[in-house]
């Protein structure tokens, strides 16, 4: 019975529509709030989004996203606020206990209600545009969300791909929460394994100082490394001085990496730690959980959360405890020891911070914008119209005793573990405006940002950056030194360089092998000879760049290396030092393969490597029968600028689908006037039939990248569509 009416009360939760809302609120409705907004849809069905205030831009941004692809939006949602199980079953409710743990529906209410009343106000348009979109849209069927709450943002605050949660591994609280016990290192160990040979992510961040451009004004590469479509391309204006273009991950109310007329940023993945672990010692007490802190014992603080999952056309339902400590959520076990995870959960400053940083318009404003200290996953590339270009390698910072290992679990039992507060953002790595006239960030070490100018290692504790390279830096470093005259076309160029320095270094290793004795197997001559005279460079129509790719790709399955080595140091050892043999047999298992799937291992990259979008669905089916394009691109892996490679693939599909790396993608010069060029992957919007599916996918293939339209008179212009929320034709 209890089963029953937790399931009536979904239905009823989930069927209540906005009209029924609008009708209880006070205040205009929301077709009256739409009223204030327009929308000029432009040649490629991009967003530009006009209100007379930042709440008005923010209710028409949601309403178009949702316009675009209401599928992602939810999803992301559903997600954030822990609710998957409900949509996908029992195997997601681990990701949705680890949303509560570390912040439950009341607990958002809560940020929500101490938030800025302007903050507040953008969160309230941010539910007004979703949920006047279903009200407009009685066709659309959510999957859960019916109605969409203003505090809901809480949960998804800076734009990153899954934020820091997702480093807190599911597989880790489920252990513990089923049995109480520590995954087992084998596991983990696979885990680890597989991780390392999946398709890396990553962004790449160029700034160019008008001393080295052709027309004397400053450039910024803007090139996340994505999976495809996961931001749409927009533009926001209202009357209060919002003015900003760029890619907005679905359901959030800022644009997270773009442009507005004076300031550019771009945002990378960072090595800095700003996530720690702290074994605790529990302690009961007649039936009352403490856990030692110093001298003293203080309180776990316990509660229970019940999480409902689907199961065939049931809802069913478990509860959970959740414990807690100053440290933060107890997530999983080490060596015996329930552990805490520490992490930055502020929502209300890190929404303070994205939306705010999009209207900053010189160094001095957005350099005051960092002092938030709320954007705990990314670095920042920036540029703007003064001539500014600077690189900042973190925010959120945490000190810490550097005499404890961070990268390891360390005694929460101790108060000398504790964070120390957050180091002011001027202790920070950072830079402005290096002699050499560029800086780059490409997930790589900030030591070489700008070579010689760049920020030096011995000036920074250890915990604020990995000092590891990677061959998508290196390529970087080689195309910007000694380079000038830079122009908009020439950038674009540069970020599509063609050379591959990874198989420079795994390569010739294998070529050495195979010539070392006379005896050579025959069956590889042909293909050796190929990869042989290869000039590392990937293109639609080169057969070496497939037996590369596959080479090296079996090689990160199947090769051995020593311990604790980085990506870039295993594909330097696999090309020098690895064993000779295992070089020749793993090129051999590639022909070998190649010939099994595809007749032939003499293919060109372009007949294997492609580009296939068949439906709106987050993960895609691929299949070989059907339409494909063929794609140039490689993997960023092999130092790639423009990365193109697969996370995942179809049962029965031979060749491989590009699923991630250059997403949007924007080159843009600041000067009197801002000027940009852009390109999707596919297209705006999410629906096969729409013109705007995979508009851009050629374009994208071919690296002639459009246009953007900033000014209102160039965005009429290029409009083919101009409308009120509500009624657009």
């Amino acid at each position: 019975m209890r089963k029953l009416l937790f399931v009536l009360f979904l239905i009823l939760f989930s069927c209540k529509t906005d009209s029924e809302s609008t009708k209880t609120q006070s205040g205009p409705t929301l077709a009256e709030k739409a009223e204030n907004v327009t929308i000029i849809r432009d040649d490629f069905g991009v967003p530009h989004i006009y209100g007379k205030t930042d709440a008005d831009a923010v209710f028409g941004l949601l309403y178009a996203q949702c316009e675009d692809d209401f599928n992602r939006v939810e999803r992301n949602y559903i997600w954030a606020t822990g609710r998957l199980a409900e949509v996908d079953g029992e195997d997601a409710i681990y990701s949705d206990l680890r949303a509560k743990l570390f912040m439950t529906e009341e607990e958002a209410k809560t940020n929500y209600e101490k938030s800025p009343e302007w903050l507040k106000e953008l969160c309230d348009a941010f539910a007004d545009g979703i949920n006047y979109y279903l009200e407009t849209h009685p066709e659309v069927t959510p999957k859960l969300l019916y109605h969409f709450e203003p505090w809901m943002p809480m949960y998804f605050s800076e734009g990153s791909i899954g934020g820091d949660i997702e480093r807190i591994r599911t597989n880790k609280i489920k252990a513990f929460y089923e049995s109480g016990m520590e995954i087992p290192e084998m596991e983990f160990e696979e885990i680890e394994k597989k991780e390392l040979e999946a398709e890396p992510q990553g962004s790449n961040g160029i700034a160019i100082s008008g001393e080295l451009t052709e027309s004397g004004n400053a450039m910024l590469l803007i090139n996340p490394h994505t999976s495809f479509y996961f931001r749409g391309e927009v533009h926001m204006v209202s009357e209060e001085g919002l003015n900003a273009y760029g890619a907005v991950t679905w359901g959030q109310f800022f644009v997270y990496q773009g442009f507005n007329e004076k300031t550019g940023w771009m945002h990378t993945s960072g090595d800095t730690d700003v996530i720690d672990e702290f074994k605790e010692k529990i302690v009961n007490i007649n039936g009352k959980l403490f856990y030692e802190y110093g001298e003293e014992l203080r309180p776990v603080t316990t509660s229970e959360i019940t999480l409902a999952y689907k199961d065939g056309k049931q809802f069913k339902e478990k509860k959970f405890p959740m414990y807690r400590t100053h440290h933060g959520p107890i997530t999983h076990m080490v060596e015996d020891s329930w552990t805490a995870s520490a992490m930055m959960w502020e929502p209300i400053k890190a929404l303070e911070q994205s939306f705010t940083r999009t209207k900053k318009e010189g160094y001095k404003g957005f350099r005051e914008m960092m002092d938030i200290r709320a954007n705990s996953s990314n670095n920042t590339v920036y540029a703007d119209a003064e001539g500014n270009i600077a690189y900042f390698h973190g925010n959120f910072v945490p000190k810490r005793d550097v005499s404890y290992d961070y990268t390891k679990p360390v005694d929460g039992s101790s108060p000398k573990t504790d964070w120390q507060g957050l180091h002011p953002q001027e202790e920070n790595i950072q830079l402005l405006n290096p002699k050499n006239g560029w800086l780059q960030n490409c997930n790589s070490t900030p030591y070489t940002a700008a070579l010689q100018f760049s920020p030096k290692k011995k000036d920074y504790p250890n915990y604020m950056s990995i000092d590891r390279e990677n061959f998508r830096g290196v390529h970087a470093i080689g195309l910007l030194r000694d380079r000038k005259d830079y122009t908009l076309d020439g950038l674009i160029e540069l970020a599509h360089d063609p050379y591959l320095p990874a198989f420079e270094a795994l390569i010739p290793g294998l070529i050495k092998a195979y010539y070392r004795y006379d005896d050579r197997d025959p069956k590889l001559q042909e293909a050796m000879e190929i990869i042989a005279a290869w000039d590392f460079q990937t293109s639609k129509e080169s057969v070496a760049m497939t037996l590369a790719h596959f080479y090296g790709t079996l090689y990160y399955k199947e090769g051995e290396y020593p311990e604790g080595m980085t990506p870039m140091q295993r594909v330097t050892y696999w090309g020098s030092k690895s064993p000779m043999g295992e070089r020749i047999q793993i090129f051999e298992s590639v022909l070998d393969q190649l010939t099994a799937d595809f007749g032939t291992w003499e293919i060109p990259w372009g007949e294997v490597n492609r580009y296939q979008r068949l439906n709106g669905d987050i993960r895609q089916d691929f299949d070989d029968s059907k339409p494909s394009i063929p794609i140039g691109f490689a993997s960023g892996r092999w130092g790639a600028l423009a990365a193109y490679g697969a996370r995942y693939t179809s049962e029965g599909a031979k060749k491989l689908y590009g699923t991630r790396g250059n997403s949007f993608v924007a080159a843009v010069e600041f000067g009197e006037k801002v000027k940009a060029k852009s390109i999707l992957a596919g297209g705006q919007s999410g629906d096969s039939n729409s013109p705007h599916f995979d508009d851009q996918i050629q374009m994208y293939a071919d690296v002639k990248w459009k246009d953007v339209p900033y000014y209102k008179e160039d965005v009429l212009k290029r409009a083919k569509e101009t409308y009120i929320p509500g009624q657009r034709k």
